[in-house]
Protein backbone atom coordinates (compact mmCIF):
# COMPACT_ATOMS: atom_id res chain seq x y z
CA UNK A 1 0.00 0.00 0.00
CA UNK A 2 1.17 3.56 -0.67
CA UNK A 3 2.84 5.45 2.19
CA UNK A 4 0.99 8.72 3.52
CA UNK A 5 2.47 11.26 1.42
CA UNK A 6 4.47 13.82 3.56
CA UNK A 7 2.70 17.13 4.47
CA UNK A 8 4.78 19.73 2.01
CA UNK A 9 3.46 17.74 -0.71
CA UNK A 10 -0.73 18.85 0.20
CA UNK A 11 -1.95 21.42 -0.47
CA UNK A 12 -5.66 22.67 -0.28
CA UNK A 13 -7.33 25.78 -1.46
CA UNK A 14 -11.45 27.19 -3.10
CA UNK A 15 -11.98 26.60 -5.88
CA UNK A 16 -12.58 30.03 -7.53
CA UNK A 17 -15.82 29.29 -9.65
CA UNK A 18 -17.79 26.98 -6.70
CA UNK A 19 -15.75 27.71 -3.32
CA UNK A 20 -15.25 23.71 -3.39
CA UNK A 21 -12.00 22.30 -1.41
CA UNK A 22 -9.92 21.30 -4.29
CA UNK A 23 -6.75 19.26 -2.99
CA UNK A 24 -3.16 18.89 -4.75
CA UNK A 25 -1.22 16.04 -3.13
CA UNK A 26 2.22 17.16 -4.90
CA UNK A 27 3.59 20.91 -4.69
CA UNK A 28 4.58 20.44 -8.27
CA UNK A 29 0.99 19.50 -9.78
CA UNK A 30 0.16 22.75 -11.68
CA UNK A 31 -3.68 21.51 -12.91
CA UNK A 32 -6.45 20.00 -11.21
CA UNK A 33 -10.31 19.40 -12.24
CA UNK A 34 -12.56 20.09 -9.48
CA UNK A 35 -14.83 17.75 -8.55
CA UNK A 36 -17.84 19.70 -8.19
CA UNK A 37 -18.02 22.45 -11.07
CA UNK A 38 -15.78 20.62 -13.30
CA UNK A 39 -13.66 23.55 -13.73
CA UNK A 40 -10.09 22.70 -14.89
CA UNK A 41 -8.26 24.58 -12.64
CA UNK A 42 -4.30 26.00 -13.02
CA UNK A 43 -2.24 26.76 -9.69
CA UNK A 44 -0.20 30.10 -9.61
CA UNK A 45 1.63 30.12 -6.58
CA UNK A 46 -0.94 30.19 -3.43
CA UNK A 47 -4.35 31.03 -6.07
CA UNK A 48 -6.14 28.54 -8.60
CA UNK A 49 -7.15 30.11 -11.87
CA UNK A 50 -10.21 28.82 -13.70
CA UNK A 51 -8.74 27.79 -17.43
CA UNK A 52 -11.58 25.56 -18.60
CA UNK A 53 -14.55 23.43 -18.27
CA UNK A 54 -14.35 19.34 -18.44
CA UNK A 55 -17.36 17.45 -19.13
CA UNK A 56 -18.25 14.72 -17.19
CA UNK A 57 -16.87 11.11 -17.08
CA UNK A 58 -18.28 8.46 -18.82
CA UNK A 59 -19.16 5.93 -16.37
CA UNK A 60 -16.89 2.76 -17.77
CA UNK A 61 -17.03 0.48 -14.54
CA UNK A 62 -13.18 0.75 -14.22
CA UNK A 63 -11.97 -1.23 -11.30
CA UNK A 64 -9.31 2.00 -10.91
CA UNK A 65 -10.46 5.22 -9.18
CA UNK A 66 -8.63 8.66 -7.84
CA UNK A 67 -6.87 7.05 -4.39
CA UNK A 68 -6.25 3.19 -5.34
CA UNK A 69 -2.71 2.65 -4.16
CA UNK A 70 -0.07 -0.18 -5.28
CA UNK A 71 3.28 -0.10 -5.68
CA UNK A 72 5.16 -0.71 -9.15
CA UNK A 73 8.58 -2.24 -9.25
CA UNK A 74 9.21 -1.85 -5.31
CA UNK A 75 8.16 2.06 -5.42
CA UNK A 76 4.75 2.93 -4.06
CA UNK A 77 2.72 5.06 -5.98
CA UNK A 78 -1.47 6.50 -5.64
CA UNK A 79 -3.84 7.18 -8.59
CA UNK A 80 -4.43 11.06 -8.32
CA UNK A 81 -5.83 12.17 -11.79
CA UNK A 82 -7.27 10.62 -15.19
CA UNK A 83 -7.80 11.44 -18.42
CA UNK A 84 -10.73 9.80 -20.55
CA UNK A 85 -10.25 9.68 -24.34
CA UNK A 86 -12.25 9.13 -26.53
CA UNK A 87 -11.60 8.09 -30.30
CA UNK A 88 -13.89 6.11 -33.35
CA UNK A 89 -13.83 3.13 -31.86
CA UNK A 90 -14.56 4.05 -27.67
CA UNK A 91 -12.93 5.14 -24.76
CA UNK A 92 -9.54 4.63 -22.64
CA UNK A 93 -8.34 5.94 -19.76
CA UNK A 94 -4.92 7.71 -18.95
CA UNK A 95 -4.96 7.73 -15.18
CA UNK A 96 -2.13 9.75 -13.40
CA UNK A 97 0.00 7.77 -11.11
CA UNK A 98 2.50 10.02 -8.32
CA UNK A 99 4.89 8.28 -6.74
CA UNK A 100 6.26 8.60 -3.34
CA UNK A 101 9.43 9.67 -4.50
CA UNK A 102 7.90 12.27 -6.27
CA UNK A 103 8.27 10.97 -10.13
CA UNK A 104 4.86 11.26 -12.20
CA UNK A 105 3.88 7.71 -14.31
CA UNK A 106 0.84 7.04 -16.67
CA UNK A 107 -1.59 3.98 -15.90
CA UNK A 108 -3.01 2.97 -19.35
CA UNK A 109 -6.45 1.14 -19.22
CA UNK A 110 -7.38 0.07 -22.55
CA UNK A 111 -9.95 -3.26 -22.65
CA UNK A 112 -9.47 -4.71 -19.98
CA UNK A 113 -5.26 -4.47 -20.75
CA UNK A 114 -3.04 -2.09 -18.39
CA UNK A 115 0.64 -0.78 -18.83
CA UNK A 116 2.61 1.76 -16.82
CA UNK A 117 4.56 4.33 -18.87
CA UNK A 118 6.67 7.70 -18.47
CA UNK A 119 7.30 10.52 -19.77
CA UNK A 120 10.90 10.77 -21.50
CA UNK A 121 13.07 13.31 -23.67
CA UNK A 122 13.02 12.12 -26.99
CA UNK A 123 16.43 13.87 -28.78
CA UNK A 124 15.78 11.97 -32.45
CA UNK A 125 14.47 13.78 -34.96
CA UNK A 126 10.94 12.79 -35.40
CA UNK A 127 9.81 11.26 -38.91
CA UNK A 128 6.46 13.03 -40.39
CA UNK A 129 3.31 12.04 -39.09
CA UNK A 130 2.29 10.73 -42.44
CA UNK A 131 5.30 7.97 -42.52
CA UNK A 132 3.79 7.49 -39.05
CA UNK A 133 1.27 4.18 -40.71
CA UNK A 134 0.22 1.32 -38.87
CA UNK A 135 2.79 -1.61 -39.89
CA UNK A 136 5.72 0.77 -40.14
CA UNK A 137 9.08 0.26 -38.06
CA UNK A 138 11.46 3.39 -37.14
CA UNK A 139 14.50 4.47 -35.16
CA UNK A 140 13.24 6.63 -32.50
CA UNK A 141 15.09 7.00 -28.91
CA UNK A 142 18.07 4.54 -30.22
CA UNK A 143 15.52 1.36 -30.94
CA UNK A 144 13.72 -0.02 -33.56
CA UNK A 145 9.81 0.69 -33.04
CA UNK A 146 6.66 -0.84 -34.91
CA UNK A 147 4.45 1.50 -35.58
CA UNK A 148 0.43 -0.55 -33.77
CA UNK A 149 -1.69 2.13 -34.79
CA UNK A 150 -2.58 5.79 -35.26
CA UNK A 151 -5.35 7.32 -33.82
CA UNK A 152 -7.30 10.74 -33.67
CA UNK A 153 -8.21 11.35 -29.98
CA UNK A 154 -10.12 14.34 -27.92
CA UNK A 155 -9.95 13.81 -24.08
CA UNK A 156 -13.49 13.89 -23.54
CA UNK A 157 -13.47 14.36 -20.05
CA UNK A 158 -10.37 14.87 -16.86
CA UNK A 159 -10.28 14.32 -13.33
CA UNK A 160 -8.44 15.35 -10.35
CA UNK A 161 -4.48 16.04 -9.86
CA UNK A 162 -2.57 16.52 -13.76
CA UNK A 163 1.07 17.53 -14.64
CA UNK A 164 0.03 19.71 -17.28
CA UNK A 165 -3.11 21.15 -18.55
CA UNK A 166 -5.24 18.84 -20.76
CA UNK A 167 -6.40 19.80 -24.27
CA UNK A 168 -10.32 20.50 -23.89
CA UNK A 169 -11.00 21.58 -27.43
CA UNK A 170 -9.12 19.69 -30.04
CA UNK A 171 -8.79 16.43 -31.36
CA UNK A 172 -5.52 15.15 -31.78
CA UNK A 173 -3.02 12.45 -32.90
CA UNK A 174 -1.65 9.79 -30.80
CA UNK A 175 0.66 7.48 -32.08
CA UNK A 176 0.91 3.82 -30.28
CA UNK A 177 4.40 1.96 -30.74
CA UNK A 178 5.57 -1.19 -29.68
CA UNK A 179 9.02 -3.05 -29.56
CA UNK A 180 10.77 -6.12 -30.12
CA UNK A 181 11.35 -6.31 -25.95
CA UNK A 182 7.92 -5.85 -25.03
CA UNK A 183 7.96 -1.88 -24.43
CA UNK A 184 5.41 0.18 -25.81
CA UNK A 185 5.53 3.56 -26.69
CA UNK A 186 3.23 6.99 -27.26
CA UNK A 187 3.78 9.61 -29.24
CA UNK A 188 1.15 12.05 -27.92
CA UNK A 189 0.85 15.47 -30.52
CA UNK A 190 -2.04 16.74 -28.15
CA UNK A 191 -0.42 20.63 -28.04
CA UNK A 192 -0.06 21.30 -31.75
CA UNK A 193 2.56 24.40 -30.82
CA UNK A 194 4.76 21.85 -29.10
CA UNK A 195 7.09 18.85 -30.11
CA UNK A 196 4.89 15.44 -29.23
CA UNK A 197 5.13 14.01 -25.71
CA UNK A 198 7.35 10.39 -25.84
CA UNK A 199 6.05 8.42 -23.45
CA UNK A 200 7.75 4.34 -22.60
CA UNK A 201 6.34 1.71 -20.65
CA UNK A 202 5.34 -1.98 -20.09
CA UNK A 203 2.60 -3.85 -19.98
CA UNK A 204 1.33 -4.82 -15.96
CA UNK A 205 -1.71 -6.81 -14.45
CA UNK A 206 -3.38 -5.63 -11.43
CA UNK A 207 -2.28 -8.16 -9.41
CA UNK A 208 1.23 -7.17 -10.30
CA UNK A 209 0.44 -3.96 -8.59
CA UNK A 210 -0.66 -4.61 -5.27
CA UNK A 211 -3.48 -2.56 -5.31
CA UNK A 212 -5.36 -1.18 -2.55
CA UNK A 213 -8.41 1.19 -2.61
CA UNK A 214 -10.01 -0.17 -5.80
CA UNK A 215 -13.54 0.74 -6.71
CA UNK A 216 -16.32 -2.01 -5.81
CA UNK A 217 -17.12 -4.73 -8.05
CA UNK A 218 -19.71 -3.58 -10.13
CA UNK A 219 -20.38 -6.11 -13.11
CA UNK A 220 -23.73 -6.93 -11.95
CA UNK A 221 -24.75 -3.14 -12.55
CA UNK A 222 -23.56 -2.97 -15.61
CA UNK A 223 -26.26 -5.30 -16.43
CA UNK A 224 -28.94 -2.59 -15.99
CA UNK A 225 -27.08 -1.00 -19.39
CA UNK A 226 -29.54 -2.22 -21.56
CA UNK A 227 -30.89 -0.83 -25.26
CA UNK A 228 -33.57 -1.85 -27.45
CA UNK A 229 -32.40 -3.62 -30.64
CA UNK A 230 -32.75 -0.32 -33.49
CA UNK A 231 -33.42 -3.28 -35.81
CA UNK A 232 -36.27 -5.10 -33.99
CA UNK A 233 -36.76 -3.94 -30.52
CA UNK A 234 -35.37 -6.92 -28.32
CA UNK A 235 -34.14 -5.52 -25.17
CA UNK A 236 -30.23 -5.91 -24.98
CA UNK A 237 -28.38 -7.00 -22.04
CA UNK A 238 -24.99 -5.23 -22.25
CA UNK A 239 -23.16 -7.43 -19.61
CA UNK A 240 -19.65 -5.74 -19.86
CA UNK A 241 -18.58 -2.16 -19.49
CA UNK A 242 -16.17 -2.45 -22.71
CA UNK A 243 -18.31 -3.09 -24.65
CA UNK A 244 -18.39 -1.55 -27.97
CA UNK A 245 -20.44 -3.70 -30.20
CA UNK A 246 -23.54 -6.21 -29.25
CA UNK A 247 -25.27 -9.07 -32.01
CA UNK A 248 -29.12 -9.23 -31.07
CA UNK A 249 -30.23 -12.48 -30.10
CA UNK A 250 -33.07 -12.19 -31.84
CA UNK A 251 -32.55 -11.07 -35.08
CA UNK A 252 -28.88 -11.15 -35.18
CA UNK A 253 -27.86 -7.57 -35.93
CA UNK A 254 -24.78 -6.17 -34.86
CA UNK A 255 -25.59 -2.91 -32.92
CA UNK A 256 -22.72 0.03 -32.34
CA UNK A 257 -22.82 0.96 -28.61
CA UNK A 258 -19.45 2.51 -28.57
CA UNK A 259 -20.65 5.99 -27.99
CA UNK A 260 -23.01 4.69 -25.36
CA UNK A 261 -26.88 3.83 -25.44
CA UNK A 262 -28.52 6.90 -24.92
CA UNK A 263 -29.05 8.06 -28.28
CA UNK A 264 -29.85 6.82 -32.03
CA UNK A 265 -28.18 3.66 -32.16
CA UNK A 266 -26.39 2.44 -35.31
CA UNK A 267 -26.84 -0.68 -36.63
CA UNK A 268 -26.34 -3.36 -39.63
CA UNK A 269 -27.95 -6.83 -40.49
CA UNK A 270 -26.34 -10.48 -40.65
CA UNK A 271 -27.15 -13.59 -42.80
CA UNK A 272 -27.58 -16.62 -39.90
CA UNK A 273 -27.93 -19.27 -42.33
CA UNK A 274 -24.35 -20.16 -42.97
CA UNK A 275 -23.26 -19.78 -39.23
CA UNK A 276 -22.69 -22.99 -36.61
CA UNK A 277 -23.85 -23.16 -33.51
CA UNK A 278 -20.68 -22.11 -30.61
CA UNK A 279 -19.30 -25.21 -29.35
CA UNK A 280 -18.70 -23.21 -26.22
CA UNK A 281 -22.17 -21.85 -24.81
CA UNK A 282 -22.34 -17.68 -24.62
CA UNK A 283 -22.11 -17.09 -20.76
CA UNK A 284 -20.09 -20.51 -19.71
CA UNK A 285 -17.47 -19.84 -17.67
CA UNK A 286 -13.93 -22.35 -17.62
CA UNK A 287 -11.12 -22.32 -16.08
CA UNK A 288 -8.04 -21.91 -18.40
CA UNK A 289 -4.44 -20.93 -18.28
CA UNK A 290 -4.16 -18.41 -20.14
CA UNK A 291 -1.03 -16.47 -21.18
CA UNK A 292 2.49 -16.05 -19.77
CA UNK A 293 2.21 -14.45 -16.44
CA UNK A 294 -0.49 -16.43 -14.27
CA UNK A 295 -2.17 -19.55 -13.71
CA UNK A 296 -5.26 -20.91 -14.22
CA UNK A 297 -8.38 -18.66 -13.46
CA UNK A 298 -11.93 -18.77 -14.51
CA UNK A 299 -12.64 -17.11 -17.87
CA UNK A 300 -16.01 -16.30 -19.18
CA UNK A 301 -17.10 -16.49 -22.97
CA UNK A 302 -18.42 -13.05 -23.81
CA UNK A 303 -18.39 -13.10 -27.82
CA UNK A 304 -18.37 -15.74 -30.41
CA UNK A 305 -16.85 -15.07 -34.03
CA UNK A 306 -17.05 -16.62 -37.70
CA UNK A 307 -14.73 -15.71 -39.86
CA UNK A 308 -13.84 -16.60 -43.78
CA UNK A 309 -10.95 -16.60 -45.43
CA UNK A 310 -11.48 -14.45 -48.66
CA UNK A 311 -10.41 -16.75 -51.59
CA UNK A 312 -7.78 -15.64 -54.26
CA UNK A 313 -8.69 -17.69 -56.79
CA UNK A 314 -12.15 -19.16 -58.11
CA UNK A 315 -11.58 -22.55 -57.20
CA UNK A 316 -10.43 -21.97 -54.23
CA UNK A 317 -12.22 -23.44 -51.16
CA UNK A 318 -12.45 -20.58 -48.73
CA UNK A 319 -10.96 -21.62 -45.04
CA UNK A 320 -13.56 -20.77 -41.76
CA UNK A 321 -12.78 -20.30 -38.52
CA UNK A 322 -14.04 -19.55 -35.28
CA UNK A 323 -13.07 -17.40 -32.31
CA UNK A 324 -14.18 -17.60 -28.83
CA UNK A 325 -13.95 -14.40 -26.83
CA UNK A 326 -12.52 -14.57 -22.95
CA UNK A 327 -13.17 -11.82 -20.59
CA UNK A 328 -11.75 -11.91 -16.96
CA UNK A 329 -11.78 -8.81 -14.73
CA UNK A 330 -8.43 -8.87 -13.78
CA UNK A 331 -6.52 -10.25 -16.84
CA UNK A 332 -8.86 -8.45 -20.24
CA UNK A 333 -9.20 -10.66 -22.63
CA UNK A 334 -8.40 -13.57 -24.85
CA UNK A 335 -9.30 -16.35 -27.15
CA UNK A 336 -10.21 -19.70 -28.13
CA UNK A 337 -9.47 -20.58 -31.70
CA UNK A 338 -10.98 -23.30 -33.54
CA UNK A 339 -9.60 -23.62 -36.75
CA UNK A 340 -8.31 -26.25 -39.50
CA UNK A 341 -5.50 -26.71 -37.16
CA UNK A 342 -7.35 -27.35 -34.05
CA UNK A 343 -7.72 -25.94 -30.72
CA UNK A 344 -5.50 -22.97 -29.92
CA UNK A 345 -5.20 -20.33 -26.76
CA UNK A 346 -4.45 -17.00 -27.65
CA UNK A 347 -3.85 -13.45 -26.21
CA UNK A 348 -2.23 -10.48 -27.33
CA UNK A 349 0.76 -9.44 -26.24
CA UNK A 350 2.20 -5.78 -25.88
CA UNK A 351 5.07 -6.09 -28.12
CA UNK A 352 6.41 -6.66 -31.66
CA UNK A 353 8.43 -9.64 -32.58
CA UNK A 354 11.07 -8.62 -34.31
CA UNK A 355 11.95 -9.65 -38.09
CA UNK A 356 10.10 -9.77 -41.28
CA UNK A 357 9.00 -12.14 -43.82
CA UNK A 358 8.87 -15.29 -43.59
CA UNK A 359 10.76 -15.42 -39.96
CA UNK A 360 10.30 -13.67 -36.86
CA UNK A 361 12.02 -13.91 -33.67
CA UNK A 362 9.81 -13.45 -29.73
CA UNK A 363 10.92 -14.16 -26.36
CA UNK A 364 13.63 -15.69 -27.61
CA UNK A 365 12.20 -18.38 -30.10
CA UNK A 366 12.46 -17.98 -33.86
CA UNK A 367 8.95 -18.45 -35.52
CA UNK A 368 8.08 -19.13 -39.17
CA UNK A 369 5.51 -17.95 -41.42
CA UNK A 370 2.90 -20.66 -42.30
CA UNK A 371 -0.02 -18.55 -44.12
CA UNK A 372 -0.36 -15.09 -45.40
CA UNK A 373 -4.49 -14.42 -46.25
CA UNK A 374 -6.74 -11.97 -45.90
CA UNK A 375 -10.32 -12.41 -43.93
CA UNK A 376 -13.41 -10.90 -43.56
CA UNK A 377 -16.12 -11.51 -40.52
CA UNK A 378 -19.20 -14.02 -41.77
CA UNK A 379 -20.93 -14.01 -38.13
CA UNK A 380 -20.54 -12.56 -34.76
CA UNK A 381 -22.75 -13.28 -31.54
CA UNK A 382 -22.65 -11.87 -28.07
CA UNK A 383 -20.52 -8.65 -26.91
CA UNK A 384 -17.43 -7.09 -28.48
CA UNK A 385 -14.70 -4.49 -27.23
CA UNK A 386 -13.82 -3.32 -30.95
CA UNK A 387 -16.23 -1.48 -32.64
CA UNK A 388 -17.42 -4.21 -35.61
CA UNK A 389 -18.19 -2.79 -39.64
CA UNK A 390 -19.74 -4.13 -42.04
CA UNK A 391 -17.45 -6.09 -44.66
CA UNK A 392 -14.29 -5.22 -42.64
CA UNK A 393 -11.03 -7.06 -43.86
CA UNK A 394 -8.15 -8.16 -42.03
CA UNK A 395 -4.85 -9.00 -43.43
CA UNK A 396 -3.49 -12.12 -41.83
CA UNK A 397 0.10 -13.63 -40.86
CA UNK A 398 0.54 -16.60 -38.96
CA UNK A 399 4.00 -17.71 -38.19
CA UNK A 400 4.79 -21.27 -36.20
CA UNK A 401 7.47 -22.72 -33.70
CA UNK A 402 6.68 -26.41 -32.67
CA UNK A 403 3.30 -25.93 -31.18
CA UNK A 404 3.45 -22.18 -30.52
CA UNK A 405 1.57 -19.52 -32.50
CA UNK A 406 2.11 -16.18 -33.47
CA UNK A 407 -0.33 -13.68 -35.32
CA UNK A 408 -0.57 -10.68 -36.82
CA UNK A 409 -3.38 -8.83 -37.78
CA UNK A 410 -3.46 -5.51 -39.73
CA UNK A 411 -6.72 -3.73 -40.63
CA UNK A 412 -7.13 0.19 -42.25
CA UNK A 413 -5.97 1.82 -38.91
CA UNK A 414 -4.04 -0.84 -36.94
CA UNK A 415 -1.38 -4.00 -36.48
CA UNK A 416 -2.15 -5.85 -33.34
CA UNK A 417 0.22 -9.32 -32.67
CA UNK A 418 -1.04 -12.04 -30.54
CA UNK A 419 0.35 -15.20 -29.14
CA UNK A 420 -0.31 -19.13 -28.45
CA UNK A 421 -0.09 -22.11 -28.51
CA UNK A 422 -1.81 -25.30 -29.26
CA UNK A 423 -4.78 -26.80 -27.13
CA UNK A 424 -6.52 -30.14 -27.12
CA UNK A 425 -9.67 -30.34 -27.56
CA UNK A 426 -10.72 -32.81 -24.50
CA UNK A 427 -8.85 -29.85 -22.34
CA UNK A 428 -11.43 -27.16 -23.44
CA UNK A 429 -13.94 -29.29 -22.73
CA UNK A 430 -13.14 -30.22 -19.25
CA UNK A 431 -12.56 -26.55 -18.36
CA UNK A 432 -15.81 -25.68 -19.58
CA UNK A 433 -18.02 -28.79 -18.16
CA UNK A 434 -18.99 -29.74 -22.30
CA UNK A 435 -18.96 -33.22 -23.78
CA UNK A 436 -16.19 -33.56 -26.31
CA UNK A 437 -15.97 -31.24 -29.05
CA UNK A 438 -14.86 -31.01 -32.34
CA UNK A 439 -11.70 -33.43 -32.75
CA UNK A 440 -8.32 -32.04 -32.98
CA UNK A 441 -6.94 -32.29 -37.10
CA UNK A 442 -5.33 -36.01 -37.61
CA UNK A 443 -1.86 -35.13 -39.01
CA UNK A 444 -1.33 -35.87 -42.44
CA UNK A 445 -0.31 -39.94 -42.65
CA UNK A 446 -3.98 -40.90 -40.94
CA UNK A 447 -6.98 -41.26 -43.17
CA UNK A 448 -10.65 -39.89 -42.12
CA UNK A 449 -11.19 -43.80 -40.33
CA UNK A 450 -8.08 -42.98 -38.05
CA UNK A 451 -6.44 -46.12 -39.54
CA UNK A 452 -2.65 -45.14 -40.87
CA UNK A 453 -2.07 -44.67 -44.42
CA UNK A 454 0.18 -47.03 -46.59
CA UNK A 455 3.79 -46.21 -47.22
CA UNK A 456 3.12 -45.39 -50.99
CA UNK A 457 0.11 -43.24 -50.16
CA UNK A 458 2.44 -41.22 -48.00
CA UNK A 459 5.33 -40.99 -49.90
CA UNK A 460 2.98 -39.73 -53.36
CA UNK A 461 1.50 -37.14 -51.02
CA UNK A 462 4.64 -35.92 -50.51
CA UNK A 463 6.25 -35.73 -53.55
CA UNK A 464 3.35 -33.81 -55.10
CA UNK A 465 3.27 -31.05 -52.00
CA UNK A 466 7.17 -30.62 -53.31
CA UNK A 467 5.96 -30.39 -56.91
CA UNK A 468 3.07 -27.73 -55.57
CA UNK A 469 5.88 -25.98 -54.12
CA UNK A 470 8.15 -25.65 -56.62
CA UNK A 471 5.53 -24.38 -59.04
CA UNK A 472 4.89 -22.17 -56.72
CA UNK A 473 7.90 -20.81 -56.31
CA UNK A 474 8.56 -20.19 -59.91
CA UNK A 475 5.91 -17.67 -59.80
CA UNK A 476 5.65 -14.20 -59.68
CA UNK A 477 3.82 -13.28 -56.33
CA UNK A 478 2.95 -9.84 -55.64
CA UNK A 479 2.30 -8.67 -52.26
CA UNK A 480 0.81 -5.77 -52.71
CA UNK A 481 -2.42 -7.21 -54.82
CA UNK A 482 -3.14 -8.79 -51.74
CA UNK A 483 -3.03 -5.79 -50.26
CA UNK A 484 -5.67 -4.06 -52.57
CA UNK A 485 -7.59 -6.72 -52.39
CA UNK A 486 -8.10 -6.47 -48.96
CA UNK A 487 -7.80 -2.43 -47.90
CA UNK A 488 -8.54 -1.39 -51.99
CA UNK A 489 -6.51 0.94 -54.29
CA UNK A 490 -6.37 3.74 -52.78
CA UNK A 491 -5.80 2.25 -49.53
CA UNK A 492 -2.94 3.77 -47.11
CA UNK A 493 -1.71 0.10 -46.70
CA UNK A 494 -1.56 -0.47 -50.89
CA UNK A 495 0.38 2.92 -51.62
CA UNK A 496 2.63 2.13 -48.94
CA UNK A 497 3.17 -1.06 -50.30
CA UNK A 498 4.20 -0.15 -53.93
CA UNK A 499 6.13 2.82 -52.57
CA UNK A 500 8.36 0.72 -50.55
CA UNK A 501 8.92 -1.76 -53.85
CA UNK A 502 7.31 -4.96 -51.73
CA UNK A 503 6.84 -8.01 -53.78
CA UNK A 504 8.50 -11.11 -55.09
CA UNK A 505 8.96 -12.38 -51.42
CA UNK A 506 7.83 -15.98 -51.42
CA UNK A 507 4.79 -17.76 -52.59
CA UNK A 508 1.06 -17.70 -50.31
CA UNK A 509 -0.05 -20.57 -48.60
CA UNK A 510 -4.21 -21.05 -47.70
CA UNK A 511 -4.92 -21.94 -44.52
CA UNK A 512 -7.11 -20.95 -41.46
CA UNK A 513 -6.10 -18.90 -38.85
CA UNK A 514 -4.24 -19.75 -35.39
CA UNK A 515 -6.09 -17.09 -34.36
CA UNK A 516 -5.93 -13.39 -33.51
CA UNK A 517 -6.35 -10.38 -31.45
CA UNK A 518 -9.14 -9.01 -33.37
CA UNK A 519 -9.36 -5.57 -33.93
CA UNK A 520 -9.22 -2.20 -32.18
CA UNK A 521 -7.89 -2.32 -28.71
CA UNK A 522 -4.16 -1.29 -29.86
CA UNK A 523 -3.93 1.61 -27.58
CA UNK A 524 -0.97 1.12 -25.31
Amino acid sequence: MATEPQAQRRWRAACPNCGAPVEFRSAASPIAVCSFCRSTLAREGEALRRIGESAELFDDHSPLQRGTAGRFQGEAFTLVGRLQLRYDGGTWNEWHALFDNGRSGWLSEDNGRYVMAFDAPLRDELPAPAALHPGARRLLDGRLWDVASVTRVRVQAAEGELPAPPNLRDEYLVVDLRSASGEVATLDYAQASQPPQWSVGRSVELAELALTGLAEAREADVGARAAACPSCGTALQIQLASTKSVACHQCHAVVDVSAGVGGDLAHFAQARAAAQEPQIPLGRTGTLALGEKAGARPWQMVGYVERQEIATDADDDASVWREYLLYNREAGFAFLVDSDDGWSRVVPITGAPSGRGSAVVWNGRSYSRRHEYSSEVRYVAGEFYWKLERGERTRHADYAAGPHRLNREQTAGEVTWSAGDELAADTVAKAFGLPALRADVAPLSRTAGGRTAGSATVVWVIAAMIAVVLLMSMCSSDDCDDLRRTFGEASNEYQQCQRSGAGATGFRTRGGSFGGFGTGGGHK
